[in-house]
C-alpha cells in the first residue's frame, strides 16, 4: 500500500503533468501546423468520441444493458437538440422523458 508522502507526490506529478498538457495546446498552437486532411480526421475523432461516450452512457449501466427508458430520454433529447432547443431544454425533456417511463414501469 502507498503512503501518504507517495500519494501526495504521485497527485502533483499528474497533476502538473495535466496542466503542462493543457498550457501546450494554446501555446503551440501558432507554432504547429497540421495538415487540411489530418484537420478533418481530427473534426470527425471528436464527433466519433462524444457519440461512443453518448452510446455508452445511454445504453449501458453496470456492465449490461439499460432497459429503454434511458435511451429513449437520450433520443428525446437528442431530438429536441438537433431542433436547437436550448441546452436547459433539452436536458429537462430527456430526464421527463425517461422519469415518466420509469412511472409508467418501464425498465
Amino acid at each position: 500500500m502507498s503512503t501518504t508522502p507517495e500519494l501526495l507526490a504521485a497527485t502533483a506529478v499528474l497533476a502538473a503533468g495535466t496542466f503542462a498538457f493543457r498550457l501546450a495546446g494554446p501555446a503551440l498552437r501558432s507554432r504547429v501546423t497540421l495538415p487540411p486532411q489530418a484537420e478533418r480526421l481530427l473534426n470527425v475523432a471528436v464527433v466519433v468520441l462524444l457519440a461512443a461516450l453518448v452510446a455508452t452512457s445511454a445504453l449501458t449501466d453496470a456492465h449490461s444493458l439499460t432497459g429503454p427508458a434511458r435511451p429513449a430520454g437520450v433520443a428525446a433529447g437528442a431530438l429536441c437538440a438537433w431542433r436547437k432547443a436550448p441546452f436547459l431544454a433539452v436536458v429537462l425533456v430527456a430526464a421527463a422523458t425517461t422519469a415518466l417511463l420509469r412511472l409508467l414501469s418501464v425498465p
